[in-house]
């Protein structure tokens, strides 16, 4: 009987040994499951942090980026640069059509004969020849800047919208900031009024300059009448 006494506990806890191994086994086995999963969750999270986050500027560019609306606009001191240069060539080409209409002109009623004796509209037919060979001379000055404008157009086709926008903004700053030429007199004459000389940033501040130097004269003037 003690023997058999003896043998159950041993048989018991050789009875529990293999339950007890198969929870370790199984513990030890959702372990590392566990972790690896919260691994998994927390590499995604900070994927989709950095993804969300907005990335630093580069320190060369400058933190302010462009709108749409500044890219789809000229710069203003382009926009003077390719002013200025379109008044060269209307100039250019007023220059030889003044010239041509002048020679035109003079080819032929040079050529026409006078008889004093034959007015036209009572006047002698020499001074109505010569006044008509001026006016194809002040046609062709009329008519220069219109052509070289058109000729000017084709070349800068790509870039005609963004130039007519810059056009009306700039009207609109020389309406706004021109003075009154009503105000102005034989010693003081209105500096550019249409802002035709205006041809980079420098020159636009200088243009404000002389308007607000015509108006302390003109202030002046009236006070001391």
């Amino acid at each position: 009987m003690s023997a058999r006494v003896r043998l159950q506990p041993l048989s018991f806890v050789n009875a529990l040994r293999p339950a007890g191994n198969s929870q370790a086994l199984s513990v030890t086995r959702t372990r590392p499951q566990f972790f690896s999963s919260c691994r998994a969750k927390s590499t995604k999270a900070s994927k989709a942090a950095k993804a969300q986050s907005p990335k630093p500027s580069s320190p060369g560019k400058g933190s302010a980026q462009p709108t749409q609306a500044e890219k789809e606009s000229l710069p203003w001191q382009e926009y003077l640069t390719i002013r200025k240069r379109k008044r060269r060539w209307e100039t250019a080409v007023t220059i030889p059509v003044t010239a041509g209409g002048f020679f035109v002109g003079l080819s032929y009623f040079g050529n026409l004969e006078t008889d004093p004796t034959k007015p036209i509209f009572n006047i002698d037919p020499m001074y109505v020849y010569g006044a008509a060979t001026l006016g194809c001379a002040g046609l062709g000055y009329l008519l220069g800047p219109i052509i070289g404008s058109s000729i000017w157009r084709l070349t800068h086709r790509r870039l005609m919208r963004l130039i007519e926008q810059r056009d009306q903004e700039f009207h609109q700053h020389i309406v706004k900031n021109r003075v009154d030429p009503t105000a102005q007199s034989a010693t003081n004459p209105v500096p550019d009024y249409y802002g035709e000389k205006i041809g980079s940033l420098h020159d636009y501040r200088q243009w404000l300059r002389d308007q607000a130097k015509f108006r302390r004269k003109a202030a002046g003037f009236l006070s001391e009448n």
